[in-house]
């Protein structure tokens, strides 16, 4: 399948290493995958999220395939999220990849492919390369988009209005962008950070084809009934708790 890589589940390290890169802390980090994506950069067949944008296709493409579908000048006409919008994205191959690659955000935070050069990338197909191989590369394209847009200073900072005019563009208040953001930091505030091996081992699983609930790093019943369903499947002792041993028996199964 077209865009499926490995499909790795963010790390500890990773998370870390974005944040050092930018001055911030996770909890900030983990804020704006939030909202961009619910937090998880990639959809069940191990694809990386994507949302294709039909007015950047045609700002690129200088309107020559305007079909008020694929191309047009105003943005909208998203349909679900998922593969369907690699449908999308198919369809705009056909007239014009690098336009099309360009045309999609991609990945946990969401980062346009017109955007490569700020996001660290020579090209788009060498920053779509990376998006595909795991929500650490993701991360680090994010850190280094903003990081060029000085936007790690609002996000710092806190300040949500000012970071999502920067992130989201000069509309960010037609969704309440700003506030979602507050929103979700003070949930975080009081929840904690997720536990990212249970996050892998949710994020394993649904591309195996279980069911273990949102991807959110709290391992509940949903979570820990699609890991036994896992484990009886393969012949493995069911076990009660999800631990690194967990996730390399996952990834062993989707190797």
């Amino acid at each position: 399948m077209d865009f499926q890589g490995t499909g790795f589940a963010m790390t500890g390290d990773g998370l870390a290493a974005a944040g050092d890169m930018i001055g911030v802390h996770a909890a900030e980090l983990l804020t704006v995958l939030a909202v961009e994506t619910k937090g998880c950069g990639f959809i069940s067949d191990r694809r990386p999220q994507i949302l294709y944008e039909r007015h950047i296709f045609h700002r690129l493409t200088g309107g020559k395939f305007d079909d008020g579908n694929i191309s047009d000048p105003k943005p909208g006409g998203y349909g679900p999220s998922g593969a369907h919008q690699y449908d999308r994205l198919a369809a705009a191959i056909a007239l014009d990849r690098a336009a099309a690659l360009q045309s999609a955000s991609w990945g946990v935070g969401q980062i346009m492919g017109m955007n490569f050069k700020s996001a660290g990338f020579a090209d788009v197909e060498s920053m779509v390369a990376a998006m595909i191989v795991g929500e650490d590369q993701q991360l680090t394209a994010m850190s280094n988009f903003l990081l060029q847009g000085k936007l790690n200073v609002s996000l710092r900072a806190h300040d949500w209005t000012s970071f999502a005019r920067g992130y989201n563009g000069a509309n960010f208040a037609i969704n309440r962008y700003d506030a979602k953001l507050n929103a979700e930091y003070q949930k975080l505030k009081v929840a904690g950070l997720p536990d990212l091996v249970a996050r892998a081992a949710q994020l394993y699983l649904t591309y195996l084809g279980f069911h273990p609930g949102q991807i959110d790093g709290v391992p509940g019943k949903l979570t820990l009934d699609a890991l036994a369903q896992f484990q009886t499947s393969k012949g493995l002792p069911v076990s009660t708790t999800i631990d690194a041993g967990t996730v390399t028996q996952l990834l062993s199964a989707l190797s």
